[in-house]
């Protein structure tokens, strides 16, 4: 075991540290130092992270809590509401069932519907029989009244017994598949009367307590919608796929879907494409909040833009509330830049040579209404004023009226006399000094078989003929083959008792054309 060495002994060997080991020392002091910094640093953002998520957590829990409370809420109003609702309902029933009653008995009375009174009665004859297939037949015969028929319809579906039944039964003869054995081309697209009906459906099944929340619709007639929504989808193949499918069918369907409370959350891809390719009609802004797609209609909006359909993208824009993310003006001056880009094309087509000038002003036209259109309904005049616009479009619309305006037809034209005067040889206008009338011929004279000479009566002109110009040679003109007898001859005052001068024809000869002759054959 060795011995400690004593601390004061100094005889022992001295090795004091080097400058190396003291440079190694600070190093690793050094190393250390950052190491804990680090380490510090990275705890102190776990923490803070930690706290971040937690307090996030205990917002959405506070979230959820408030929801929850409100749903039970609702639920439990839903569930207060339900008897006052269904009697609400049953007395309406009743009510029907009476005035159908009444109905039957007193008969039906056919005749002109000429006014709006008339037309409410006849809507509500047919609802209170429940004469689903009279009823369609009377709506799709009245495209013409159609204002009319869109204020008086819900009131007319409110006197059913089950409106709901009522609309499916009335618009299956065409939705979801078109049974008609006959068809035309005049009445082929019933779309806008299966809308018709099934927006009027609306307020007839709202809920009178919970409103639109809630609606009154059985859950047979409810599972048969959704029966016919899916047999709707089936049939896109056979329509030619979303792309090619009618815009009216593709809006009947959208509306079918809104009407009866059937939307469904795995279809919403399905529902933006239908909505996308129809987005030109004028409640698809509406339609498609309804079916759930306020979410995504920034980037629906997006694509609109892309497509070239900015007044549309404006519409959606407005519906949604995204106007300042989308401004108007600039889409809309796009929109007109874009048209003008296409007219300009169309005039440049060789293909389209023949009617290029009508096909690129109806381009034009219909861009520059779109957007004066779109600039009033949505107050924008202080921003994109319209006069300019204005101008432009009435510019466009008199050349087409100046253009289909009938040409005049020039003095200097080689016509026939309307009196079978004679008409001058082809190349009388290609002779020096050779003039063509645009005048008619005084009627020839021919000598009357019963008469050996004209009757001294009919006297001459008050001025020499000349000869005959020097075009026709010595041969005498052709005879005229419609000549009149000298009993028709006019008398001698009723022409001119001087010559007649003309400008130049068309540059011909010396500048001056030669008197006008008038010449007896």
């Amino acid at each position: 075991m060795g011995s400690i060495p004593d601390p004061g002994d100094i005889s022992g060997d001295l090795n004091p540290p080097s400058f190396d080991d003291f440079q190694k020392q600070t190093s690793l002091m050094t190393s250390c130092t950052l190491l804990w910094k680090e380490l510090s640093d990275h705890f102190t953002s776990l923490e803070q992270n930690l706290q971040k998520k937690s307090e996030a957590l205990r917002n959405k829990l506070q979230t959820l809590d408030h929801q929850t409370k409100e749903t039970l809420g609702v639920l439990e109003k839903r569930e207060v509401t339900i008897d006052g609702s269904v009697e609400i309902a049953l007395g309406k029933v009743d009510e029907s069932k009476e005035a159908a009653l009444i109905a039957l008995h007193k008969g039906t009375q056919d005749g002109e519907v000429d006014n709006s009174e008339g037309l409410l009665l006849k809507l509500k004859s047919f609802c209170l029989k429940m004469d689903s297939k009279g009823f369609w037949r009377f709506i799709t015969a009245r495209k013409k009244e159609l204002d009319v028929l869109r204020a008086q319809t819900p009131e007319a579906l409110a006197e059913c017994v089950d409106p709901a039944k009522f609309v499916l039964e009335a618009i299956s003869e065409v939705f979801p598949v078109d049974n008609r054995v006959e068809k035309s081309e005049r009445s082929n697209d019933l779309g806008w009367a299966c809308v018709l009906v099934l927006e009027s459906l609306i307020p007839v099944v709202v809920d009178p307590v919970l409103g639109k929340s809630r609606l009154l619709v059985t859950p047979s007639v409810k599972e048969r919608a959704k029966n016919i929504a899916e047999t709707w989808k089936a049939s896109l193949d056979q329509r030619g796929g979303i792309e090619n499918v009618k815009t009216p069918d593709v809006h009947t369907f959208l509306q079918h879907l809104v009407t009866f409370g059937i939307v469904k959350g795995e279809d919403v891809g399905l529902y933006r494409k239908l909505v996308v390719g129809s987005a030109w009609r004028k409640q698809m802004p509406k339609l498609a909040v309804s079916l759930g797609l306020g979410d995504k209609m920034a980037d629906m909006i997006e694509e609109l833009i892309n497509r070239g359909q900015q007044v549309d993208a404006v519409h959606f824009t407005y519906e949604v509330g995204l106007v300042d993310k989308f401004p108007p003006v600039p889409l809309l001056k796009a929109f007109l830049k874009d048209s003008k880009k296409a007219a300009t094309s169309i005039l440049e087509d060789p293909n389209n040579s023949g009617r290029a000038v009508n096909l690129a002003g109806r381009k034009e036209q219909s861009a520059l209404r779109a957007v004066i259109k779109c600039i009033e309904e949505y107050k924008l005049e202080a921003e994109f004023p319209p006069e300019n616009l204005k101008k432009r479009l009435e510019q466009l619309e008199k050349a087409k009226t100046d253009k289909k305006r009938p040409a005049a037809v020039p003095a200097n034209k080689r016509t026939r006399a309307s009196n079978g005067g004679p008409m001058p040889p082809a190349k009388a206008g290609r002779l020096t000094n050779a003039y063509v009338s645009s005048f008619p011929a005084a009627p020839t004279f021919v000598r009357s078989p019963s008469h050996s000479q004209y009757p001294a009566a009919v006297p001459a002109y008050p001025y020499d003929r000349p000869s005959a110009p020097s075009m026709y040679g010595s041969r005498s003109p052709p005879a005229n083959p419609y000549a009149y007898s000298p009993e028709a001859a006019p008398l001698a005052g009723s022409y001119p008792g001087a010559p007649i001068n003309y400008p130049a024809y068309g540059g011909y000869g010396n500048g001056m054309a030669p008197a006008y002759q008038q010449a007896y054959y």
